[in-house]
């Protein structure tokens, strides 16, 4: 097995440092707004990464944080603490906010058909673990302390940049953050203190008084934790290497004076119709959008499938559509099939290629629609997709009752359908155009025949 690994620059050979053992670290999502599918992609390729290394006979412990206090609004550690800001924007406790958002990601991921770890790890668990390892870093020379503030001395960590590869003389050229009290321009803080005219809802005691960790800090000490000072994989997108990757490799190599990760996976960014997501595009979408748009959310991961995971990827809701459709095909044609326990190794041995060469989704999804389109028989093609789909994860074992559920329309649709047929009767056609509109953008497709009256039918192209 191969994987890129973000530290050397090139693919790799996969060698853990204790097989079949491997601890992977992903780090989770801040829970104060909603999760989108950009950030659902980059879940969808970590899931990937775990079906496979389990797919080769790995032991996976896969540990995830979900972090619910300390991730500033800036990069420069000013600004509001996310959480505290999300609070206010809806209303609601900042506790209530973390409880809900990160029922929203469980969600998507479950739609999504991810396997999310057992237990996930919450920063504000572990405040103790976070204190502690300051405190190390304190005792070994590594902080220095500001007015609002513990910070991470980066000059006193020689290897600073061999995450990112930024040169450090350009980084101080060009920066445009306020220096404050920090000694160099990629300090970061470690501890925050409690603005002294504003009461935190969520802040603790510790040996430098009241206050909060920094966002950093938390995966260091909830990774070590659970994984030891030094593990197999670390995974993010690729927001993360400059910054918060590169932080949390100074902290943790500095107090243990260990190697902190073996290999850093990082996952591309998704566009939409082209562009940047912003919320002044309005192009933000959640999976609970998408599915309310009558797509089935399998079919957004069969679209994420399509993409290498260090290839930026472009979201179209026409894309969308034609992996819906490639994904119903596939359904009805496995729906008929006989299973036995005899698979075709030639594919399997193709198939194991592909996904053991970074992870190599689009040419694994090519051969699976070659074994369905093979002259090899209906039992062994079954066996060989259900073999398959324990890495592409599309719960392909259902398709039969996925395919039952396709042929039956909704109500709200077949209601759609007879208004539809009254006002093409009355040769009211326009308004029969926006009807049509109205279901196409529910996933259906209407097909009229070419002769004869509007039949109450709809071919169904998006939720299952």
């Amino acid at each position: 097995m191969k994987i890129y690994n973000t530290l050397s620059h090139q693919v790799e050979d996969f060698k853990p440092l204790n097989p079949p053992k491997v601890g992977m670290y992903s780090c989770g999502p801040t829970v104060y707004d909603y999760q989108h599918i950009g950030h659902m992609r980059r879940y969808v390729g970590d899931d990937i990464l775990i079906r496979i290394l389990k797919y080769n006979g790995f032991q996976v412990h896969h540990v995830m944080n979900i972090t619910d206090v300390g991730h500033l609004v800036s990069d420069s550690d000013t600004g509001e603490d996310k959480m505290e800001k999300g609070a206010k924007k809806f209303g609601k406790s900042v506790w209530d906010i973390a409880k809900m958002f990160e029922e929203q990601f469980k969600n998507s991921c479950q739609e999504l058909n991810i396997q999310l770890p057992k237990d996930l790890m919450h920063a504000t668990d572990f405040i103790k673990e976070q204190i502690a390892l300051v405190q190390v870093l304190e005792e070994k020379g590594f902080t220095y302390q500001t007015s609002d503030g513990i910070y991470f001395d980066t000059a006193k960590f020689p290897d600073y940049f061999k995450l990112s590869r930024q040169n450090p003389e350009e980084l101080r050229a060009g920066a445009r953050i306020e220096m404050g009290e920090k000694k160099n321009v990629s300090d970061f803080a470690l501890w925050k203190f409690s603005p002294k005219d504003e009461k935190r809802q969520m802040e603790w005691e510790s040996p430098w008084g009241m206050g909060f960790p920094g966002w950093h800090i938390e995966c260091s000490a909830m990774s070590m934790k659970a994984l030891g000072d030094t593990f197999d994989i670390h995974t993010g997108g690729i927001d993360h290497i400059n910054i918060h990757h590169t932080n949390e490799i100074a902290q943790s190599e500095a107090a243990t004076g260990k190697p902190f990760v073996k290999y850093w996976v990082h996952h591309a960014f998704l566009q939409i119709e082209g562009e940047k997501m912003s919320k002044s595009l309005q192009n933000i979408y959640t999976v609970e959008q998408i599915i309310d748009r009558g797509y089935d959310p399998l079919a957004l991961r069969y679209l994420y499938l399509q993409t290498h995971y260090r290839q930026e990827m472009n979201f179209t809701f026409e894309a969308l559509e034609a992996a819906q459709n490639a994904l119903n095909r596939l359904r009805k044609e496995i729906a008929g099939y006989v299973q036995s326990s005899n698979s075709v190794p030639e594919y399997e041995d193709q198939f194991t290629e592909a996904i053991n060469d970074d992870l190599n989704m689009p040419k694994a999804l090519a051969i699976l629609w070659e074994v369905v389109r093979s002259g090899k028989s209906n039992s062994e093609k079954l066996a060989t997709v259900l073999k398959f789909d324990e890495v592409l994860g599309l719960s392909l074992d259902n398709s039969k009752l996925l395919v039952r559920k396709q042929e039956k329309v909704p109500p709200e649709v077949q209601k759609m359908l007879d208004e539809r047929e009254a006002l093409r009767k009355e040769k009211k056609f326009t308004e029969a155009d926006k009807i049509r509109e109205k279901i196409l953008a529910m996933g259906y497709k209407v097909e009229d025949p070419p002769v004869g009256p509007l039949r109450s039918e709809a071919s169904e192209t998006g939720r299952n």
